[in-house]
């Protein structure tokens, strides 16, 4: 890999993680109006399953938004930064979660339980393939500019 190349990819990773502070923040800001105006309403656990469908959407426009300003252009590009915003998603849940929150692992781990309802896997997933989806919506997008 050349020099400039290897500068390409850090500016890449540098502006994802920008992205990634934007998209945390968002979340939170998503995570408070749903603790206030939903979860009275449908209890937490509802809450949390709706958040997965809205957040997901919140992720989506971001990513649309900025992903020309990013810089990635191809797959494994839009997968790294995907794959970085995945990771630090986590480590963000799971560490707020534990430490911030106070919430038991068990407690951390049910979002994630498929199996009894927890619908994170399928944000994370929406998560890591949203730069590329954004590309793809851009690009559309795009080409129907210039008919």
């Amino acid at each position: 890999m050349n020099e400039s190349h290897a500068h390409n990819r850090w500016r890449i990773a540098f502006r994802g993680f920008v992205i990634w502070l934007m998209l945390i923040a968002a979340e939170i800001f998503h995570g408070v109006f749903r603790t206030i105006a939903l979860m009275p309403l449908i209890g937490e656990f509802r809450s949390n399953q709706l958040g997965v469908f809205s957040g997901s959407l919140i992720i989506l426009l971001i990513a649309s938004i900025t992903i020309r300003w990013i810089g990635a252009r191809r797959s494994n590009e839009l997968l790294m930064i995907g794959l970085l915003w995945l990771v630090l998603t986590v480590a963000f849940e799971v560490l707020f979660g534990r430490f911030a929150m106070g919430l038991t692992w068990e407690r951390i781990a049910s979002d994630y339980n498929l199996f009894k309802g927890g619908l994170m896997p399928l944000g994370l997933l929406t998560l890591f393939f949203s730069p590329m989806i954004a590309a793809k919506v851009r690009s559309s997008i795009d080409r129907h500019k210039v008919r």
